[in-house]
């Protein structure tokens, strides 16, 4: 787990900076309206990480995930002159942002203390692993990793909209803009299917649980049916193929296939397989018959092997 991480803090480094001399390189208007919001993500990430440590709540990013994609793409479109293609880009943020929000939102992580709330299963368990079990590794951990890392990178997956800003602001949509805004939304929808099928398993387990009813199928403990029949994370899939077609953009804008914004998407794929990594090491060691899950169902695309 320490040499994923290491290579996720690496990496974010590196190749936001070679992605950067791919491609066109930023105009004086687009370089503008990068640094103006880098003031913004230093903010989130001082914030994430002050109040993570004064609450010992370390899911603050968490909480933020899907609301400052928001802020950040509105901050660069109206920067940016409101040119159409970034406000169709900002609005499929929104769209985006809204229904993860509300996911996150009934599984308890807000509530009117706003630093407290849901915290990842997954910090409880690394803290207290061999290593992360020191409290100064633990502080150094959150703040390269759960607040710089993460925070870098929700920046990053949304910069794509700020390379279709090019010399004309008022460039015309075209069909393949309407074409990848309806893939998109097809993505946000299989994700809250996804996510919606888990709520109602979780939800169903824990009533009958808490009643004494018998648990039938839901004795397992994980949820194989519907879209998880098909893949074991339908929505880790859905959620880093709308941040590719995010991305799509900027090659429709550019002309480019590899551009100086790729950086954010492809990180994310890297970030969702160590993520899924770890959750499953979690999964296996607490469900006997994950294991054969694991066999039976590819991770994230059907009818492949992984």
């Amino acid at each position: 787990m320490l040499v994923t991480i290491l290579l996720l803090i690496f990496t974010v480094i590196v190749l936001p900076i070679v992605s950067f001399y791919f491609g066109t390189p930023l105009n004086t208007l687009q370089y503008d309206v990068l640094m103006n919001t880098v003031w913004i993500v230093v903010g989130v990430i001082a914030y994430t990480f002050i109040v993570g440590e004064l609450t010992n709540n370390n899911s603050q990013v968490d909480k933020l995930w899907s609301i400052v994609p928001i802020v950040y793409v509105w901050n660069m479109t109206i920067d940016g002159g409101m040119a159409p293609r970034m406000v169709l880009m900002a609005i499929l943020v929104t769209i985006w942002g809204v229904r993860l929000t509300y996911n996150f939102a009934r599984r308890g992580a807000y509530i009117w203390r706003f630093w407290a709330g849901e915290e990842d299963y997954r910090w409880e368990v690394l803290r207290k692993r061999p290593g992360f079990n020191n409290r100064f590794v633990w502080m150094l951990f959150d703040l390269f990793f759960i607040c710089a890392y993460q925070n870098t990178l929700i920046f990053l997956f949304t910069l794509p909209i700020l390379s279709v800003l090019g010399d004309d602001v008022n460039q015309a949509l075209t069909i393949a803009d309407y074409l990848l805004a309806a893939v998109f939304v097809g993505l946000v929808a299989l994700e809250y299917i996804a996510d919606q099928q888990q709520y109602d398993f979780q939800t169903e387990k824990y009533r009958r649980k808490n009643n004494g009813l018998p648990l039938e199928h839901y004795e397992k403990g994980f949820i194989d049916t519907g879209l998880w029949g098909k893949m074991r994370h339908p929505n880790y899939f859905a959620e880093q193929s709308i941040w590719v077609i995010f991305y799509l953009y900027s090659v429709i804008a550019t002309g480019e296939w590899i551009n100086w914004s790729i950086a954010g998407c492809v990180l994310l794929i890297i970030l969702f397989k160590g993520s899924s990594d770890f959750s499953e090491s979690i999964s296996a060691e607490k469900y006997p018959e994950y294991k054969d899950y694991q066999k039976r169902v590819p991770r994230f695309l059907p009818f492949t092997k992984g």
